[in-house]
């Protein structure tokens, strides 16, 4: 298991691709009953690529569960509230691409 260093929680997995202070790729793996908890970005799009799931993005502007499947992609723009989890708490696998602007995770509550 992996701790996210700004954000504080915990998943099975990351995997980077890259890192630099403009763009951020990483595949992501979500255990059983793991998430990424609400949060938003003050600059960022982040972009989701399912690899395995399903998996769901849920945000907070328009109350809605973006359910992705194998293949499907889904973008959070910039200050949009948001969490991830596979589909019934399930596991997951998801490439996201931050960018393009300067990183930060900003908590919210549930």
């Amino acid at each position: 298991m992996t701790a996210s260093k700004n954000s504080g929680y915990v998943i099975d997995d990351r995997q980077w691709i890259a890192n630099t202070p403009d763009v951020r790729v990483q595949i992501l793996t979500l255990g059983k009953g793991q998430e990424v908890p609400w949060h938003y970005h003050t600059d960022v799009t982040d972009t989701f690529f399912c690899l395995d799931g399903p998996m769901v993005v849920n945000t907070k502007d328009d109350n809605e569960a973006h359910e992705l499947q194998v293949g499907d992609t889904y973008a959070v723009p910039p200050k949009t509230a948001h969490q991830v989890t596979g589909k019934n708490w399930g596991p997951c696998r998801f490439l996201i691409v931050q960018g393009v602007g300067e990183y930060d995770f900003v908590p919210v509550e549930a």
